[in-house]
């Protein structure tokens, strides 16, 4: 009994999930294939000149601050609220009339 179930089971709903451990299986084996491939080759060696020979010419190093251009953010005494508010309003366009 258990074994009919299980068939029908796996007949309506196993189709899907053999395909796709079936597609699991061969992406795994292409991976697993393509490593030793990988690791085969040497790097490229690199260009320039030889970092071991003290007479090397080399780029000056030059400083730039991390931060650049920086602002103070500390806190301040607040100012009037309606200058605030002034300062930022949008200007009224001519022949507006301010509520």
């Amino acid at each position: 009994m258990f074994a009919l179930r299980f068939c029908v089971h796996t007949a309506a709903v196993g189709r899907p999930f053999v395909a796709a451990a079936r597609a699991a299986t061969m992406l795994a084996a292409a991976a697993i294939a393509m490593m030793p491939a990988a690791c085969s080759q040497m790097p490229p060696s690199p260009t320039g000149p030889d970092p071991s020979d003290p007479q090397a010419r080399v780029r000056p190093a030059g400083y730039r601050p991390v931060i650049g251009p920086y602002a103070s953010q500390r806190p301040v005494e607040p100012l009037p609220w309606r200058d605030q508010n002034d300062r930022i309003a949008p200007v009224p366009k001519p022949g507006q009339t301010q509520p």
